[in-house]
């Protein structure tokens, strides 16, 4: 792969219970080392069918508030066709519609362009997973 391309996966232990899991500083760390002080895109992404990355403010409640939205939108109950794991896992298999398992961010002088209170997350309400691999790709 040329310097224009390079990507790296990280393993994150999100654990058994629902959580907003902050990768900002990852994505800083990556980029220290990628981006070189070029300008280009970061993309991250995740792949897997139950959970998305989303960038949204941290510390302040909004994780969790977030979380709440989803079990309005998304309730852990029977009313899933998907049935297979913990009862409720099918809502799990729709989050990345509504979280999408992806973002790209400008980065600017081989820093990560966000607003102040702006942070690049991992939400992960799938309690039955709790590894997941996020593919950091820098393109400059």
């Amino acid at each position: 792969m040329s310097d224009a391309f390079t990507t790296r996966v990280l393993n994150v232990a999100s654990g058994s219970s629902e959580r907003v899991v902050d990768l900002t500083h990852d994505c800083e760390a990556f980029l220290r080392e990628a981006a070189e002080g070029r300008d280009g895109l970061l993309n991250v992404f995740v792949p897997h069918a139950t959970a998305g990355i989303a960038i949204i403010e941290t510390g302040a409640g909004s994780d969790s508030d977030l979380l709440a939205a989803l079990h309005t939108l998304l309730p852990a109950d029977d009313r899933w066709q998907h049935r297979h794991g913990s009862p409720g896992h099918g809502r799990d298999h729709v989050l990345p519609a509504i979280v999408p398992p992806h973002a790209t961010l400008p980065v600017l002088a081989g820093r990560l362009e966000l607003g102040t209170w702006q942070s690049v997350c991992l939400v992960d309400t799938n309690i039955s997973n709790g590894n997941r691999h996020v593919r950091l790709s820098f393109l400059g």
